[in-house]
């Protein structure tokens, strides 16, 4: 007996996964005694590209896996979902980053105190920049979150798939992943690629409210950039991908 899940729970369920896999990945790497740690910046890109791709294949069925509010607000504007859903929809992507976070604490409990640098902690759980440079970290950020939109919209165009193959459905969320992963290659060394509000913004929010030994300041500076940076640049993507190939 199946139990019916709704599309902002989707969302819930799907971004918990992907910030678990993705946040989990940064662990692995940053905290100290872990089995990886240290193994370097193609693990953290190669695990997101992974998280990404399971958080799709998990919740595509049930709310289209936007998993970002980025995404969900550039289809909002071109007319690709009803604007009475962005908010269910950003709500249960936030409440999903924020739960996924709490399961990475508890997964990596044992390493937190053994992990002094306090920057290494707060990498866990959001970004920060390489070089802090708030107008060029900005347009970073807007940047990568222009080429993911309109990547994800150019590999789900019926224009690029096998008609009546179910490519989509099928290979789509790998698709999606390595375009991720070849953002995080590319574009990620300045700001780390967040080009997700909710992977940023509530991660954030756990690792400000709950008690992580040594954790250091949260550097709520810094938030608004990973926040508006992405939804302008999902926006922009959007209204260009909506502009060029426009829907028949």
């Amino acid at each position: 007996m199946s139990i019916p899940i709704s599309a902002p729970f989707g969302e819930f369920l799907g971004t918990a996964l992907l910030i678990l896999l993705g946040n989990g990945v940064v662990a692995n790497v940053v905290l100290k005694g872990t089995k990886g740690n240290q193994s370097g910046w193609m693990v953290i890109t190669a695990g997101w590209a992974f998280a990404v791709t399971m958080g799709i294949y998990l919740v595509n069925s049930v709310s289209g896996a936007h998993l970002n509010p980025a995404v969900t607000l550039g289809l909002a504007v071109i007319g690709k979902l009803e604007w009475a859903s962005v908010g269910p929809y950003v709500l249960g992507q936030l409440l999903g980053a924020f739960f996924g976070a709490w399961l990475v604490w508890v997964c990596y409990y044992s390493h937190w105190e053994l992990t002094q640098d306090p920057d290494a902690k707060r990498a866990v759980f959001c970004t920060a920049p390489a070089v802090r440079n708030p107008l060029a970290n900005f347009f970073c950020e807007i940047i990568a979150t222009f080429v993911l939109v309109l990547g994800v919209l150019a590999i789900s165009s019926p224009k690029n798939l096998i008609p009546d193959s179910g490519f989509a459905q099928g290979f789509g969320p790998v698709l999606v992943g390595l375009l991720v992963w070849s953002i995080g290659l590319s574009l990620g060394g300045p700001t780390g690629f967040a080009i997700n509000p909710a992977r940023d913004l509530a991660p954030r929010l756990f690792h400000s409210l709950f008690p992580i030994s040594g954790k250091g300041g949260s550097d709520w500076g810094y938030a608004w950039i990973p926040v508006f940076g992405p939804i302008i640049g999902g926006i922009l993507g959007a209204i260009v991908y909506a502009a060029l190939w426009p829907s028949p």
